[in-house]
């Protein structure tokens, strides 16, 4: 099971302090219920270092470079695998039986052509079969714009003017810069006047900037 993404509070950030550059990692980690790379990465945004008496004692020998701490085990030369010149996992045993056969598809699988709505709320649908999620699945705003109005510029994006995800009508959708959006995100907090004014001041800047290209 994955773990959820470590949420260090001001105590737990104390104690890293306190504790790090003496505590083997893996202990940290259990102590703060997250990965040990979540250690190391909050570590090194902090600044903090292990301790020199740390790094000489045995819990350090994954920083340590030139220790070949893993030279007993490693294979010598001239040593022969035991099952070289077979193929795989198939050299022997039952393993093949569970192996995935060509064009195993898994149970949650879904042919070109499914929609699904994402964890953001945005209808997307399904237009490659790569298996990378990313590529495969794309809103179907992002598409009706393409069919309609062409290609996205570079770091611009399409946007529904309502602010309703379900309202995929073209005349909702409107291209805006991700700068833009980005203001547009932290304007929330000022009067309705204002909001709508800031908006009108981006629409001029767009309009302005399409007649001179």
């Amino acid at each position: 099971m994955q773990m959820k993404r470590k949420t260090w509070t001001k105590a737990d950030i104390e104690l890293l302090r306190r504790d790090y550059p003496d505590t083997p990692s893996k202990i940290l980690a259990d102590r703060f219920d997250c990965t040990v790379r979540a250690v190391y990465g909050k570590a090194r945004a902090l600044g903090v270092c292990k301790t020199q008496a740390y790094m000489n004692s045995p819990h350090a020998y994954k920083f340590r470079q030139g220790d070949n701490t893993g030279n007993a085990f490693k294979f010598k030369p001239g040593h022969r695998p035991h099952n070289k010149g077979k193929k795989g996992w198939q050299a022997g045993g039952n393993a093949h039986k569970t192996q995935f056969k060509p064009g195993y598809r898994s149970h949650t699988w879904q042919p070109i052509g499914t929609e699904r709505i994402c964890k953001d709320g945005y209808l997307q649908r399904k237009v490659t079969d790569t298996r990378h999620s990313p590529r495969d699945w794309v809103g179907v705003h992002i598409i009706l714009w393409k069919e309609h109005r062409g290609e996205i510029p570079k770091n611009h994006m399409v946007v529904f003017r309502n602010g309703d995800k379900k309202d995929l009508q073209i005349d909702n959708l409107e291209l805006i810069t991700r700068a833009e959006n980005m203001q547009r995100n932290s304007i929330h907090r000022y009067p309705p006047a204002l909001k709508e004014t800031i908006k009108l001041a981006g629409k001029l800047r767009r309009t302005i900037h399409e007649k001179q290209n």
